[in-house]
Order: structure tokens, then sequence, then C-alpha cells
């Protein structure tokens, strides 16, 4: 398959890049794409070798990133930072599908990536852009599963990880993982927002390599998603798609990566896709429901600590992507997101709760007639459930009332006492 050239483009003003320095804004300010000419490619033979690929044991083709090599990003394998990310299951919705109301719900585990969240398809792709430019360092700002992504990357490759995050707003089952793979931690006095200013500054005056998702190869890592998806499905494309928005950088990949197989012929239908964020932090479904300019949420709010972002910064690539595919943006209350988070546990399956935005938003979304309910549908689940075991703990005890849930569907732990009698009588 011969090479497909890229550049850097500005989504602003339209502004080009080649690859050979460190850039993650245009001189106007605007965020850069990586941009392909796919002149002469023909999608055919594309979708042949990715599916040769399919099941490959060992080696750079076993990700499920890098099965997709030719629209991710071309570069030497040597150069390649892997731990063989991606091929994560798609799972019939269960009883989280009867609970949304749709008969065709299918939920992609992203939970089941190696350090337990989808931020892994872009680390992938950003440590290696990282050790292609020689950094020695990398950074990001984070709630909590970038960190813990970037800093098991880092290891991996020998790099070292500085970690900004804010201060005591971080579940503990992400800022472990942070620590324990060697990751620099600095809680920060502020938010997420203000983390995400510090590090920009810190990586421009310190000469660090930036890995948060203003990082365009990120992006590119977390296009594969969607590709796994249509291959799991044999090519057949959904109708809907939907997935939580926090930085907004995922739901950007997934609507550019459709975009490019769409432009290739490999498929020949456009998805819709559904923008789900929690109501406390919800710049970009503001914006879209009221029809203004988009503004940040000062001081987010939300259980979902994944999603707890109030000025992400992938907000006009985004809505680029959803009036591409003509999506909706959608928002939901914290009840709504630890209703629909019991629903997806109880199928089995589990998930953290910013994941469980998907599920929540599909069923709001059927419930205003927008998604049909004979509609395919394909909802991502982000994290792992042991991401936040304080929240599960919390409901299912029936002690969330300060963030005014109620355990609706709480399964209650029982104290007994140490006899046959005793279980008998609970299990009656």
């Amino acid at each position: 398959m011969k090479v497909i050239p890229s550049c850097l483009k500005c989504v602003r003003c339209g502004k080009t890049y080649d690859l050979s320095q460190v850039r993650y804004n245009c001189q106007c300010g605007g965020t850069l794409d990586l941009t392909r000419d796919f002149s002469g490619v023909d999608g055919r033979e594309l979708k042949k070798l990715w599916d040769s690929r399919w099941g490959a044991k060992r080696g750079v083709y076993a990700s499920g990133v890098w099965r997709y090599k030719e629209l991710i990003l071309d570069i030497d394998d040597s150069c390649i930072v892997s731990r063989q990310e991606g091929n994560t299951r798609l799972y019939p919705a269960g009883k989280a599908g009867e609970y949304a109301g749709l008969k065709n719900f299918y939920l992609k585990h992203e939970g089941e990536n190696p350090t337990g969240s989808f931020k892994d398809r872009g680390m992938t792709c950003g440590s290696t852009a990282a050790k292609f430019y020689g950094a020695r360092t990398v950074a990001c700002a984070s709630t909590g599963n970038t960190s813990a992504s970037m800093a098991s990357y880092a290891a991996v490759s020998g790099m070292k990880s500085v970690i900004f995050i804010p201060e005591g707003k971080i579940a503990y089952g992400k800022l472990a993982q942070a620590l324990a793979f060697g990751g620099k931690t600095l809680q920060i006095r502020g938010n997420f927002d203000d983390a995400m200013r510090l590090v920009q500054e810190v990586c421009r005056e310190l000469n660090i390599y930036l890995l948060n998702s203003i990082n365009p190869f990120r992006i590119e890592g977390q296009k594969a998603i969607g590709f796994e998806v249509l291959q799991q499905l044999d090519w057949q494309v959904p109708d809907w798609f939907v997935i939580p928005g926090g930085n907004l950088g995922n739901n950007t990949a997934l609507s550019k990566g459709l975009q490019e197989l769409y432009e290739l012929g490999i498929i020949a239908k456009i998805p819709r896709i559904a923008v789900i964020q929690a109501a406390g932090s919800a710049p970009l479904a503001n914006m879209w429901k009221h029809k203004t300019p988009f503004r940040a949420v000062e001081n987010p709010e939300t259980i979902a600590t994944a999603i707890k972002i109030g000025n992400p910064v992938s907000w006009e690539k985004s809505l680029r992507g959803l009036e591409w595919c003509n999506g909706v943006v959608e928002d939901v209350t914290e009840q709504e997101i630890m209703d629909a988070k019991a629903m997806v546990d109880a199928a089995g399956i589990g998930a953290e709760p910013a994941s469980c935005c998907s599920v929540a938003g599909a069923k709001k979304l059927v419930e205003a007639g927008v998604i049909d309910p004979e509609a395919q549908v394909v909802g991502i689940l982000t994290g792992n459930i042991l991401k936040d075991p304080d929240a599960v703990i919390g409901y299912h005890k029936d002690e969330l009332g300060k963030l005014n849930i109620r355990g609706t569907y709480a399964n209650q732990p029982q104290v007994i006492d140490c006899t046959l009698e005793a279980v008998r009588q609970a299990l009656e």
C-alpha cells in the first residue's frame, strides 16, 4: 500500500503545516487536524488489507489501532509505542438496551483497553509522535483517564511523564494508576480547565511534549474506535453512534474517521452521532440547544469525573463533525447517568459513570422521538467500572443524597448473622 501524503491543517483558517516540527495550534490560535490526500487511494484494497490483519497475534498489527496504520500515522514501525491497545468487545446491550427502549443496541466497551479507557487509542499515537520528535518528557492535564494512560505509555517507551490534576477531584482508581506507572503527579489548586491552561504554558516554556487531545496525533489514534466497530459489524454501518462528551476529542475523532471512510468509498452511508454531556458540565449542549455562541462553563460539576470539563479544547472540531453527520447534542442529569449506569452494570457489562451517559442519552433521545426504537445504535462506553468504585458503592448503598442522587436500582449489601437460618431468611 502506498504512503498517503499528510500535513497539519488549521480548522479555523485552513493554513497548512508540514510535520517537521512540533505544533499543536495554528498561528491564528485554531486547533490542527492531520489531513490526507486520498487521490489515487483504492478504498476497497485498503479495507481488504485491514481485514487481512484481523486477528494478528504479534507485532504492530496486533494493535486495534495500528491495524489501520494507513489512516492513523505513516511512521516507521520502530517508532511505534504500543500495548496492543484496542481489540475491545462489542456487546449486545441486554438490560441496558431494554432500559433505553432500543431493540438493536450495542455497547462498544473501550474500558477493556490496557489501562481501562479509550485514552489508550489516542495515547499510542501521541506517544509514537513524541518518540518521533525525540521527546524525553511528556505531560498532560487530566481528570484521570488521560493521566493513567499517558503514564503507562511513557513508562513503556522510557519517557518521563508529568501529570497536572485538579486537587481532590480525581477518582482514586485513576490516580492509583498514574502513581503506579511512575507519573510525576502535581495536584493544582483549581479545576481541569485551570490545569489545561497551565500544562500548555509548561510544555511551551520547558520543552515538554504535550499529550492532551489538543495534540492532533491523539485524535488520529482515537479514530480507530469507529474503524473497529465497523469491522466488527462486517462494515455494515449503524444508524447512530452515541458517545459521551467531555473534552470532545473522542467524538471529533469518530466523525473524522467516518468521513475519511466515506470519502474512500469504504462506507456508503453516513451514520448520525449523538454527543451526550453531563448537565452540570455541558458547554456544547448549551450552545447547541440555545443556538448561542460557545461559552465555557466556569465551575463544572458532575459525578462523571471523566467528562467534568467546562472549556473543551476540541469544541470547534466537534461541531464540524456533528454538522457533517447531521448529529445532535444532549445533556443528562446526575440521576439519569447513575440510573443508566446501574442498568449497564446489571447487564453484566459495567462501566464508569461518564461512559453511561451514552445509555442515558440514548434513552432520552428515544423518548424524544429523535432516535427510532428500531434503529441500530452503537453506544461507546469509555471507561472501566473500577475506574470509580466510590460512585458504585455510594449508589448501591444509597449514600449519594448530598449529590441529589437516589439509589433507584440499588443492590444493597446485607449484614447477617453467621448462621444457616440467617442465610435462608436473607435469600427468601
